[in-house]
């Protein structure tokens, strides 16, 4: 796309100095907004618009805003607010963003300047943007756009303000507020954009769930075993995982917080419908034992599994013997891959992995020990505990605890005839 013939001919017909006139249209470019549409909003912003195209762009209810919206005005309740410094064109630069809603629905936005709209406020929002993110619209404000504060309230059926329990934490929030105790927390030191960084990482739990973080401008109230309440956080995903982001706007003060020594423990079907849940546990039969369980071997240098000697990073090496299971599990709502390490394997298996290597040198065969796992595993119910992650190879469940349920299949199984029998 040529910028400079656009800003051009629009600097022509507007009588405005062409650097300026470019400058606002690479903005609105950078915002996903088509370019034709943009170029109406730097004629509006110039006083030059003319026709139908020069018009104030029609109000919308929030539903009706699609990714294909162009620029909008909408009317809606401030429903949260937070502030982050992000890098743009090579400058830090500070964005506020959130939620805002109607009586039609709730949609997220990114302001590139201070409005000065607070959560609880009734805004019109004039010349938006429209872009998408993570798949859904998302409002854009900036130097074009309008921002006016309504005096009567408008009543929408949400919750205004970002106070969450963790478990309710979604990828992609925005401005929320949590109430957790540090769980673990350790300093590391990174290559951050300026350089080396160092930044606190860890785990935050409270009566609802446990979930990794992240404290980006470290403070020194964050130690192991501190109540505090976190105002002004980001969610976003990390190996899976929904993670906590603290920021230097995050503000950090005392709190009481009760934290439950059990994970939640839920359906597969709505684990799995989470998008990934940083400790979770579920209840299902062992319905396969796959390939690629029990004797493996890894390389030495990154830990991933070795074929033919061969490693996909670092070619050809002396593997090291390992033990897996990977199963199956089903509770009628969905499945899930347990992933089970070393410890539970050999747990699982009533061996160590010298065992396991005696049993296969006899055998002359390493796919005994996993054909022994499988009739240990293979229909029976289990309850596991652990970290979900969903990738486009499906949902996996790390196991951190993987015990056999105390209900007799048979007996559930009499239960279920006599119930069905009734």
């Amino acid at each position: 796309m040529d910028v400079d013939k656009h800003a051009e001919e629009l600097a022509s017909a507007l009588g405005e100095d062409k650097t300026e006139v470019k400058r606002d249209l690479e903005n609105l470019l950078e915002y996903s907004v088509p370019i034709d549409e943009a170029k109406q909003s730097v004629r509006r912003k110039y006083g030059g618009g003319s026709g139908g195209g020069g018009a104030t762009p029609k109000s919308k209810n929030i539903a009706d805003i699609t990714t294909n919206a162009g620029n909008v005005t909408v009317t809606g309740r401030v429903l949260t607010v937070g502030q982050r410094s992000i890098r743009y064109q090579g400058d830090d630069v500070t964005i506020r963003e959130g939620e805002l809603a109607d009586e039609t629905g709730v949609i997220s936005y990114t302001a590139w300047q201070d409005f000065g709209f607070e959560p609880g406020d009734t805004v019109t929002v004039g010349n938006a943007g429209v872009r998408e993110w993570d798949g859904e619209p998302e409002l854009n404000m900036g130097e074009s756009s309008t921002v006016a504060l309504e005096s009567e309230p408008l009543d929408v059926p949400y919750d205004v303000g970002g106070d969450r329990d963790l478990i309710d934490l979604e990828v992609g929030d925005r401005g929320r507020n949590v109430e957790a105790r540090v769980v673990e927390v350790e300093e590391r030191v990174i290559d951050g954009r300026d350089g080396e960084t160092t930044i606190l990482s860890g785990v935050l739990a409270d009566d609802t769930a446990r979930l990794p973080f992240t404290d980006w401008d470290p403070t020194p109230a964050v130690e192991e075993g501190a109540d505090l309440r976190f105002e002004d956080v980001y969610v976003r995903e990390f190996r899976g995982v929904p993670t906590v982001n603290l920021t230097e706007f995050t503000a950090v003060s005392p709190a009481d917080v009760d934290v439950a020594d059990e994970a939640p423990e839920v359906t597969i079907g709505d684990a799995v419908d989470s998008g990934g849940m940083y400790d979770v546990a579920v209840v299902g039969n062992v319905i396969e034992v796959r390939d690629g369980s029990g004797l493996i071997e890894r390389c030495p240098e990154c830990g991933r599994l070795v074929q033919n000697g061969q490693c996909r990073s670092h070619g050809d090496v002396d593997p090291e013997d390992d033990l897996r299971v990977k199963a199956i599990l089903d509770d009628g709502t969905a499945t899930v891959t347990a992933v089970l390490d070393r410890d539970i394997t050999e747990d699982v298996y009533g061996g160590t992995l010298e065992d396991a290597l005696d049993a296969a040198r006899e055998a002359m065969s390493r796919d005994v020990v996993a054909d022994d796992i499988r009739e240990a595993l293979v229909g029976r119910e289990f309850r596991v505990r652990g970290h979900l992650s969903i990738d486009d190879y499906g949902a996996n469940l790390d196991a951190a605890e993987f015990d056999p349920t105390d209900e007799d299949p048979a007996t559930r199984a009499a239960d279920v005839l006599a119930e069905v029998r009734r």
